[in-house]
């Protein structure tokens, strides 16, 4: 089937529901028959997505820099396990290596890598399918300022149209596997 990134917090600290969101995700990408694709690190909701996809008996690919390698955050379970020089080149080659992105709550290192390949796919440097999943109205102030940025003509209405926002995990993979057929 399809390799899935999905970028999602690496935090420590957050409530126990996101890390259940992240251990559904991962469990339902197995169970479709995919391949987890993640940013490699073996904590927070990283981590819990990669456990869910291994659990439900799903291969998992993880790309981390050498300085989260050093750090002790690797996710050392991973069925491959790709370490790079840098995040920039983390991020280069997590879209070489997937056919679809998936989006869960995170901060600032999620942000980075759902704008990266959104702004990829502006350009037609890929043509991937991305969808975010907006739990709860969790990105709604985000996606309310990208509206108005449309609105401001920043955002051309077919860029802001290539992400596809649901608000669970069964409609994000049934939207990536309507674009991958």
């Amino acid at each position: 089937m399809a390799a899935i990134c999905v970028f999602c917090a690496s935090s420590r600290t957050i409530e126990q529901r996101w890390l259940d969101l992240a251990t559904e995700t991962g469990s339902e990408i197995a169970r479709r028959g995919h391949t987890l694709v993640s940013g490699g690190g073996c904590v927070g909701m990283m981590g819990a997505i990669a456990d869910g996809a291994r659990a439900a008996g799903g291969p998992t690919v993880g790309v981390i820099p050498q300085a989260l390698v050093d750090l002790e955050v690797a996710d050392l379970r991973s069925d491959e396990l790709l370490i790079t020089d840098s995040m920039a080149s983390r991020k280069t080659l997590m879209i070489d290596k997937s056919d679809a992105f998936l989006t869960l709550p995170g901060g600032l290192g999620t942000l980075d890598e759902l704008f990266e390949v959104w702004t990829t796919a502006t350009l037609t440097l890929h043509a991937k399918p991305m969808v975010l999943v907006d739990t709860d109205g969790f990105y709604r102030p985000l996606l309310n300022w990208l509206a108005d940025l449309t609105d401001q003509h920043f955002l051309k209405p077919a860029g802001l149209g290539l992400l596809t926002v649901v608000d669970s995990v069964p409609a994000a993979l049934d939207a990536l596997e309507s674009h991958l057929a």
